[in-house]
């Protein structure tokens, strides 16, 4: 059958011949759908002038119903703020371990250097990428995987087996070892000039190899434009440290010292002995696929020798059973959400029903959750740290609470409560101990991982 391009999508002739323009008639049929009656004419005058939609669909009847109240919450102290960043992932893995800390020295606070791991996790994306373009050299430039690639070198987003593989390799180290710039604050520019270097350096790698370099040739290269990067990321993040000396004063006031600590001696002994994907699991609801299943999506990692990000499907109820178990026990998780989806940012309350664009628009705007994945209407979008869990009289959960990232002046005082309802319909992925997790859960593990690729719509 013939083919022909038609809006930039290659299209089969007959599908061409059934599509229709709009006419003269399907027009007036269209705009005789809307009637400006005086009810009409009321909320036309409102928005014509008032560009705040969210406002103005806020439901009402819902405020002052949810307090910030709950039943069990994991002892946690301190808001951190990853400024404008993508680093959340990165916060919400440390923010988990962060209360162990402090009551491993007797701190009163205590946050780790952000910056330093921040500056190896991109060096190692940096090195995954031209790996990556070295390994697809021979495709052409419209290959999707080639494609996706260059698309975005490097980026500050991720998800928990990335502060896995980096933490692992390169080790942590506090606050004030190595303290956050301007550049990890806000990390836009530098990140811009990064994937330029990457670019042109991907791009004279292919050319390297469509010449007939051999695999040396191309690696040579490559090293050339990792020092590059590694310039970059020294002048604007500065350079980590090989080893530290760290002075705190704990509650007690006594001022103590670790000397001559390498930042992996400093991961050891702040992270748990079973701290592993072994032990720790990164659970998934995503209705699209199978449940008891798990998948694993291909090259989503920082550094070459590191694990994929790998997550096992399960429906929500079995996602909350073991979520309240962990909370109970005083042990906060890794969570993303898609939180931008009806969340008052004053109250820092979430909920279904929070604003009702039905009502205001006169439209239908209902999707399931299947249905917004699929579309792309919905996805997960941040990480927090998942702290508290409110009850009714028959412990079944009614509301949910996080620990954000982004200051103490967000939502209730860096803090975000969630109903249960939200939770079924925005919460995508937690890292729980498989401890938590029932025998049926369990067992999954032993599957080998259904493969997605790179680009996939989880991602």
């Amino acid at each position: 059958m013939k083919k022909v391009l038609f809006a930039g999508i290659l299209l089969c002739s007959s599908v061409i011949l059934s599509a229709q323009s709009i006419t003269e008639k399907d027009l007036q049929e269209i705009r005789s759908g809307f009637k400006l009656d005086p009810s009409t004419k009321a909320i036309q005058n409102i928005l014509t002038t008032n560009a705040n939609i969210t406002a103005n669909a806020l439901n009402h009847d819902l405020q002052n119903q949810i307090d910030h109240y709950f039943k069990y919450k994991v002892n946690v102290k301190g808001i951190t703020d990853q400024k404008s960043s993508g680093r959340c992932w990165m916060f919400t893995s440390m923010n988990v371990l962060r209360p162990s800390i402090m009551e491993k020295y007797n701190l009163g606070e205590f946050d780790f250097s952000h910056n330093y791991l921040y500056f190896w996790d991109i060096f190692e994306k940096a090195n995954l990428f031209l790996e990556n373009i070295i390994g697809t050299s021979k495709s052409s430039f419209d290959d999707r995987a080639v494609e996706y690639l260059f698309k975005s070198p490097v980026g500050d987003g991720g998800v928990w087996n990335l502060y896995y593989n980096a933490a692992e390799k390169y080790g942590v180290v506090p606050q004030e070892v190595m303290p956050e710039t301007a550049h990890s604050n806000n990390t836009r520019q530098m990140i811009g000039l990064l994937n330029e270097r990457l670019r042109a350096g991907g791009y004279a790698i292919r050319e390297k190899a469509a010449a007939g370099g051999k695999a040396q040739d191309l690696r040579l290269e490559k090293t050339t434009v990792l020092k590059d990067v590694y310039r970059i990321l020294a002048l604007c993040l500065g350079e980590p440290p090989a080893k530290f000396t760290w002075r705190y004063k704990d509650k007690a006031g006594l001022v103590k010292e670790l000397a001559g600590y390498t930042p992996q001696k400093f991961y050891k002994a702040i992270t748990p002995d079973d701290y592993s994907p072994d032990n720790y699991i990164m659970i998934m609801n995503d209705p699209t696929r199978e449940y008891y299943k798990l998948y694993e999506i291909q090259n989503y990692k920082n550094t070459i020798e590191g694990i994929n990000w790998i997550y096992l499907n399960l429906p929500n109820e079995d996602i909350k059973k073991a979520a309240l178990a962990s909370i109970k026990n005083n042990e906060a998780m890794y969570a993303s959400c898609d939180v931008g989806k009806q969340l008052n940012r004053e109250s820092g309350i979430m909920d279904p029903a929070m604003y009702d664009y039905e009502s205001l628009l006169g439209v239908d705007l209902s999707m399931d959750k299947k249905a917004r994945i699929l579309t792309r209407q919905s996805g997960s979008s941040h990480a927090m740290t998942l702290i508290g869990c409110d009850t009714d009289l028959g412990d079944q959960p009614v509301k949910w609470e996080f620990e954000n990232s982004w200051g103490a002046g967000s939502g209730n005082r860096g803090y975000l409560t969630f109903t249960d309802k939200w939770f079924s319909e925005y919460m995508f992925r937690l890292v729980v101990h498989k401890k938590y997790l029932d025998a049926k859960a369990v067992d999954c593990l032993k599957q080998k991982p259904v493969q997605l690729p790179m680009w996939d719509y989880m991602n």
